[in-house]
């Protein structure tokens, strides 16, 4: 596949989350974040169920491939569902648009949650991170009001993704990417299980929130990440990045399209220097493009 047709498909990817956020803010009407993210990632589980069978089937004579498999899945799957849950609180409170980019910050926090693992950060980060932090205070704090509760369920999910992108990055290695994907989908469904029982939502608000739910899990879970895998074959990570962080670009475009969501000027220079910041970290430094 050429480069270009892969970067499009990566696009593609950074739409279907982008607008993932409205599917979140329109279903949180209806039915609470544990029900809502327990029957998405079922449903993402099954979509992937056809691409990730075969690649089972191929792979499951290895010494130890169960253990290293359901292991992975289930820390993988326990990370994701309390970022996602935690994400759709937040984004019930605070809107779509601001939500895309308040969880986008995870990029940012990457690289500091592994200096704590040993590794260094470059000067250009620090300055990224201080963009970032200028541009949450004009988000979270820069009114009288003080920060919101949604915002600070925002600024945990953001945390909470950094530590499951950290565990994919060290458990991820060992196992195939899709085969890790079905399994955490299917371990968070699980997991958000007993959660759902909590909020019992009836039939009717369940078929009430169908579209939402069904494009959080088919498209946003199942089929967007097929794509990303798909295209990061072909795709330079530094652009790859570059690409799927318009994710919280296009969270904006759709809360401000389907919901009539709208920022203030302060917000919205929020959301650039975050955007910004966000950019600056992925580009490749002089020692990365030598190497």
């Amino acid at each position: 596949m050429k480069e270009r047709n892969a970067a499009l498909l990566l696009l593609l990817t950074s739409v279907i989350w982008g607008f993932a956020f409205v599917a979140q803010s329109v279903s949180s009407e209806s039915i609470g974040p544990f029900a809502f993210n327990s029957i998405r990632m079922m449903i993402g589980a099954i979509v992937l169920l056809p691409v990730a069978v075969p690649r089972i089937l191929k792979e499951k004579d290895q010494e130890g491939y169960w253990k290293r498999t359901l292991l992975s899945g289930l820390l993988c799957g326990f990370l994701l569902i309390s970022a996602a849950v935690t994400q759709q609180f937040g984004v019930a409170l605070s809107g779509a648009g601001k939500g895309g980019f308040i969880t986008s910050i995870y990029i940012i926090l990457v690289p500091f949650i592994s200096v704590l693992m040993g590794k260094r950060i470059d000067g250009r980060t620090w300055l990224a991170a201080a963009a970032a932090l200028a541009g949450m205070y004009l988000l979270c704090l820069g009114s009288d009001e003080g920060i919101a509760r949604g915002d600070i369920f925002l600024i945990i999910c953001a945390l909470l993704f950094s530590f499951h992108i950290i565990a994919i990055d060290k458990v991820g290695k060992n196992v195939d990417g899709v085969v890790l994907s079905m399994f955490q989908f299917l371990a968070g469904s699980l997991i958000a299980a007993p959660g759902m029982l909590i909020e019992s939502p009836g039939m009717d608000a369940i078929l009430s929130a169908w579209l939402p739910i069904f494009y959080a899990g088919a498209f946003s879970c199942g089929i967007a990440y097929t794509l990303q895998v798909v295209g990061q074959k072909y795709v330079r990570p530094s652009h790859a990045v570059l690409l799927l962080s318009l994710e919280s670009v296009w969270a904006a475009i759709g809360g401000a399209l389907l919901l009539s969501e709208r920022m203030s000027a302060r917000e919205s220079i929020g959301c650039a220097l975050v955007f910004a910041a966000v950019i600056a970290a992925q580009l490749p430094s002089k020692s990365r493009r030598k190497a």
